[in-house]
């Protein structure tokens, strides 16, 4: 990695949604990284062997309460 690549970090909300954020800045209220600053490519994969399910946290805990 070159000192001119950028870096991102994955970070996570309360809700276990998942983006990517530039290292350089600070993470945005509400997130909270997820592992160590690295490229866009290998965040994105990252965040697709964590993010499996899409829904929100508080739906599938809403789901999971509700009688089928």
């Amino acid at each position: 990695m070159t000192d001119t690549q950028e870096t991102y970090v994955a970070v996570r909300n309360d809700e276990e949604q998942y983006s990517i954020w530039r290292s350089d800045r600070p993470v945005p209220a509400g997130w909270t990284p997820v592992g160590e600053p690295a490229s866009r490519e290998d965040c994105l994969a990252r965040i697709g062997e964590l993010w499996t399910d899409m829904r929100p946290a508080s739906l599938r805990a809403a789901m999971s309460r509700s009688p089928r």
